[in-house]
């Protein structure tokens, strides 16, 4: 099959995917394809992305240290504002070290990879793609546990008993919005011996006190090895970074591929996150009005009968079912204004595709009823065109498994 008959195939099965394109700054309006719309599909959930200070930081960085940083990290890359950022980042997240990374992507297939050489990793279900490829490089052991299932987790570890251990989740699962038992997953790798990584690429700025996360939130910064966050979301930059201990940050620095063989980030990203990093040291209650808006649009869909599945977040899911039917939905909320993108497979399991809703705390309450009654009657529109039996949502992702073992 040549490529065009791939993608007529992709359109055929309402996979197929475009570019959209926006003008200006990620706020929580945007004009999209040229059409003003309402954005609820964006990271930037703190607002930081188009900040005064952020943006003139990143300005100010680039006409001192330049646009980019023309080595890797290990030759010529490093540079000062590289280590204020790590300084900071472990400051704020309580940790001993941290060690930058290029993108969210390239952290957690880095450090998985790293640390399940010759061993065995466990990972949630649905835990982002990203873990899954590190997964893949590690050429390890792979056990895929049921989602936030810590009775199967430690039934493979019992199966995996005598050798090392890496237990690995997302703290907020960013297709749900719901928040891993992480008390409950320390305490089995406590029992069994494992190292627990996170990623709170969504809790950071979200959760927690002032924005630090779960881990902080449950008070487990000595029971978890390596956290693992974003710049890119709640700091409205780019790239990622890895907090632990210094033994660990070396460890790392000298066997994730991914950081020894990628050119380290710019310094305006770096810059702009640092700001972002600052600013939400000193103004936390961006992360309450964050919370709030979340809370209040979470009430509004349930008002208008729609389900929100388990999520306790900034992330709501509203699962339709058909990727055709969520993207006909996707369409017609644009249609009126309001643009929530719809998540089809790969990203989710078959059968669930769904609109992934992102509050941003510069959203309005006003804003976020006036986008549930907009998603509601989008939704009902599509159930009227195709009636059909009532969709059930499988519990599982039990594809997972099976793409970890090909």
């Amino acid at each position: 099959m040549d490529i065009e008959q791939r993608l007529e195939e992709l359109k055929d099965r309402g996979l197929y995917r475009r570019l959209r394109m926006i003008s200006g700054p990620q706020g929580p309006r945007v004009v999209l394809d040229g059409e003003p719309v309402l954005l609820l599909c964006s990271n930037n959930y703190l607002g930081l992305a188009d900040h005064p200070r952020v943006r003139q930081a990143a300005a100010d960085a680039a006409m001192r240290w330049g646009v980019g940083a023309g080595a890797s990290r290990l030759v010529s890359g490093s540079m000062t504002i590289h280590r204020r950022l790590e300084e900071s980042l472990a400051e704020f997240k309580g940790a001993e070290a941290c060690v930058l990374f290029g993108s969210g992507y390239l952290a957690n297939t880095g450090i998985v990879a790293a640390l399940a050489q010759d061993g065995v990793v466990l990972s949630d279900a649905l835990n982002h793609a990203s873990i899954v490829d590190g997964c893949r490089l590690a050429r390890a052991e792979t056990v895929v546990y049921d989602h936030a299932d810590v009775e199967h987790l430690e039934w493979a570890l019992q199966e995996a008993a005598g050798r090392p251990a890496t237990i690995v989740t997302d703290t907020v699962f960013s297709m749900d919005g719901d928040v891993a038992p992480l008390e409950e997953i320390c305490e089995v790798a406590r029992a069994y011996g494992a190292r627990v990584v996170v990623d709170e690429a969504h809790g950071m700025g979200a959760v927690g006190p002032g924005g630090r996360g779960l881990v902080a939130e449950l008070g487990l910064e000595d029971e978890v090895d390596v956290v693992v966050g974003t710049l890119g979301k709640a700091l409205g930059s780019y790239g990622a970074y890895a907090c632990c201990s210094r033994a660990m940050a070396k460890w790392l620095v000298n066997s994730a591929r991914t950081l020894i063989f990628s050119t380290a980030l710019p310094p305006p990203a770096v810059a702009g996150a640092l700001a972002a990093l600052e600013l939400l040291a000193q103004e936390p209650r961006r992360v309450d009005k964050l919370q709030a808006g979340a809370a209040a649009l979470r009430a509004e869909l349930e008002a208008h009968g729609l389900d929100v599945g388990d999520s306790c977040t900034q992330i709501v899911p509203l699962v339709i079912g058909g990727a055709q039917e969520a993207m006909r939905a996707c369409e017609l909320a644009l249609e009126r204004g309001v643009f929530a993108q719809a998540i089809r497979p790969p990203t989710v399991p078959e059968g669930t595709s769904r609109l992934r809703l992102a509050v941003m705390a510069s959203h309005t309450k006003t804003e976020l009823r006036d986008a549930a009654r907009v998603l509601a009657e989008a939704i009902d529109t599509v159930a009227a065109e195709a009636p059909s039996a009532p969709f059930t949502a499988p519990a599982l992702f039990d594809g997972e498994a099976d793409a970890l073992a090909a």
